[in-house]
């Protein structure tokens, strides 16, 4: 059976790479997420790619300007077809707004389902001294919590967020709210740069939708036998 809740990260940077990695995964995963990597080393091909495989698209940018600017960038993550897209959610709710707007007229105007928007709140690389020392006197789970809310009532369908702060947008928001997990970490594997981490099992007990993992898969050996393993 295909899994739909593990979504797999392709930091790669050329098509060929990707294309060996959906042909491994393609049969095991129905979600994969295109980065800044792949996407500004290969640009739409990349999406174009996945759709061949008839997948669906996280498309991880992370839109973050002025909300005209994001409005323009959003009706254009629409038109790629994406499943969903995020913007980071420290853009403000005016900003997030705008997203929602361009997302809902362009999906009207050409007749499609509207992709999931998503706001990233605290990046998984980020500690609380990281926090501090960009002016921000709060937690990491604090802050997490205050850019959910801002996100929810902005009209986001969900939040990017690490395992770490999950038990908190659920008891504070609901289960109406989708929740992304990166940081997300089999037992045993590198956390690279990553800080706030959880393994997988430990991400959807606590209440994620979904979780994203990247190179414990597609770096591995076999990457099904890695899935698999992880799930």
């Amino acid at each position: 059976m295909i899994n739909d809740k593990v979504i797999v990260a392709l930091d790669v940077n050329t098509l060929k790479e990707e294309e060996r990695l959906l042909d491994i995964l393609s049969p095991e995963v129905q979600i994969f997420k295109i980065g800044m990597e792949l996407f500004y080393s290969c640009g739409p091909k990349a999406i174009e790619l996945v759709k061949k495989y008839d997948k669906d698209i996280f498309l991880d940018l992370k839109f973050h300007d002025i909300p005209n600017t994001v409005y323009s960038a959003s009706k254009a993550a629409v038109r790629f077809g994406v499943y969903m897209f995020n913007v980071h959610a420290s853009g403000g709710a005016d900003m997030m707004k705008k997203a929602v707007e361009a997302a809902e007229e362009e999906s009207e105007k050409l007749g499609i389902s509207r992709p999931k928007i998503l706001g990233v709140t605290v990046l998984t690389s980020i500690d609380g001294e990281a926090l501090k020392k960009s002016g921000v006197n709060k937690s990491p789970e604090e802050q997490v919590l205050n850019l959910a809310k801002l996100s929810k009532d902005a009209g986001l369908d969900g939040v990017v967020a690490s395992p770490e702060e999950i038990i908190a947008i659920r008891k504070n928001i609901g289960r109406d709210f989708l929740i992304v997990a990166p940081g997300v970490r089999p037992a045993g594997s590198e956390i690279g740069d990553q800080k706030r981490v959880a393994a997988p099992k430990e991400a959807f007990e606590r209440g994620a939708d979904y979780i994203v993992i990247g190179r414990p898969i597609t770096k591995a050996k076999n990457p099904i036998k890695a899935l698999k393993t992880i799930i």
